[in-house]
């Protein structure tokens, strides 16, 4: 089995200055839904390289109740190509159609109980996303093209007219109408027809320093928003070609920091285009900087913040029912933590020993570091966000406690719900989403 691991940590831009305050009049809260429940988005990440390390199969979605409790499922990630086009395969470190599409699996670990055969042209997270789609009418998946390692061709796919054109149709041809490269028995024509719902679009970041080999030039913000034009415009005229007319979403992950969003997001032109924005609403701080603090916030003195965040993006012309804004199921971590006290804000040597990399870690296993009884765990109420310190090592994180204080905030500000990244950091039980729920249900 080939294996890919991704770090999704999108470093704070150095800007740390805060805009005047917004008004306090926002957009009205979210309306019910038929079902009676607020319509409030919760759009988890399912991550493609979590089957392997951490077992995290579509199935536990299913198993632990969290598909009940979702929207929308972005799976992550799609790749570009250095030809500007949409691809898969199987290359390491740049497509896994083996955990895409190909991966047999047997009965016990499939949505429906029923084993895959050797014949059928659609197995892996696919298939099972479709039976599980299947399950929870109503669910929906969308592809995430790009992620913090995978925009490294975004600028170039977006470049020209012409070169926009090709990048959106080798998209909708690959994952809305289906058609995958053969492998073996699998693949093939219409495929995976019909299992997405829409794209979604994590260019990190147009216009702004992302990873290390991902171009980035000043004319990106124009032609980001053209780009979102393109899919707009192709996926509108793909849904009236079908016997069954439906609405393909396009969505777009978009940053906190202040000159990064100037720098590659038209905001009011692309939110015409867009049917929501999922809010960068953690990284604000990473284990890789000297010196400890809060990585997600609600609000915060003179530093990056969640409510700072919604209201950069409110100032720009974003409607507030079109943001999501994202929470992590994982923490950051500092190791060689020096000045006592409760530990924030203090030296540190490094970032701090964990299970897949360092200084980052699920919030499954920091929850039982906070119930060993060697961390104490300590929470700012008033500000929304939580730690735990041992005198030597700090993580900060979300928990229950803070989520509730996160979708109260979100029901009051009237913003679209709440996004988070990524499902496999949960517990077994689902005990993060299971709080968003409640949370933005009001209980």
């Amino acid at each position: 089995m080939r294996r890919r691991t991704l770090a999704r940590l999108t470093i704070a831009a150095t800007s740390l200055s805060l805009l005047a305050a917004l008004p306090a009049a926002l957009a009205p809260a979210a309306t019910a839904d038929g079902g009676g429940h607020h319509a409030y988005k919760r759009v988890g990440y399912f991550t493609q390289w979590g089957v392997y390390g951490r077992d995290f199969q579509v199935k536990d979605l299913d198993t632990s109740g969290t598909a009940d409790k979702l929207t929308h499922i972005n799976y992550a990630f799609g790749n570009v190509g250095p030809d500007g086009k949409c691809f898969t395969g199987n290359v390491p470190g740049e497509a896994d159609a083996w955990a895409d599409y190909v991966r047999p699996l047997d009965a016990a670990g499939s949505v429906d109980g029923v084993a895959d055969t050797d014949g059928q042209p659609l197995a892996g997270n696919f298939n099972q996303l479709r039976e599980l789609k299947a399950k929870h009418p109503g669910l929906k998946v969308l592809i995430s093209l790009g992620g913090w390692s995978w925009s490294t061709h975004f600028s170039d796919a977006a470049r020209t007219p012409a070169s926009r054109k090709a990048f959106v149709a080798s998209c909708l041809d690959l994952y809305i109408k289906g058609n995958l490269p053969e492998d073996g028995t699998r693949g093939g024509a219409g495929a995976a027809a019909g299992l997405f719902d829409g794209i979604d679009l994590d260019w990190e970041w147009p216009g702004s320093e992302g990873d290390t080999d991902t171009v980035f030039r000043p004319e990106d913000k124009q032609n980001f928003t053209a780009l979102v034009r393109e899919f707009r415009t192709q996926l509108d005229a793909y849904a009236r070609t079908l016997k069954k007319r439906k609405h393909y979403e396009l969505t777009a992950f978009v940053p906190a920091a202040p000159a990064k969003i100037d720098a590659g997001f038209d905001v009011r032109k692309i939110m015409r285009d867009l049917d929501f924005v999922t809010l960068q609403g953690y990284d604000f701080h990473v284990s890789g900087e000297k010196t400890t603090a809060q990585q997600s916030a609600l609000f915060a003195r003179d530093d990056f913040s969640g409510d700072q965040t919604v209201r950069d993006w409110l100032r720009r012309g974003a409607p507030a029912r079109k943001l999501v804004l994202g929470v992590p199921f994982y923490g950051q971590g500092w190791t060689g933590v020096t000045g006592g006290g409760d530990g924030l804000g203090q030296p540190a040597g490094g970032p701090a020993p964990a299970t897949w990399a360092a200084g980052y870690e699920d919030y499954k296993a920091l929850k039982k570091l906070a119930a060993s009884g060697t961390y104490t765990v300590h929470r700012d109420r008033h500000n929304g966000h939580a730690w735990l310190f041992d005198g030597t090592t700090l993580w900060t994180y979300d928990d229950p406690h803070v989520l509730r204080t996160k979708t109260s905030y979100i029901r009051d500000r009237g913003l679209g719900g709440a996004m988070f990244w990524s499902l496999d950091g949960d517990t077994p039980d689902g005990e993060l989403i299971m709080a968003i729920d409640k949370g933005l249900k009001g209980r």
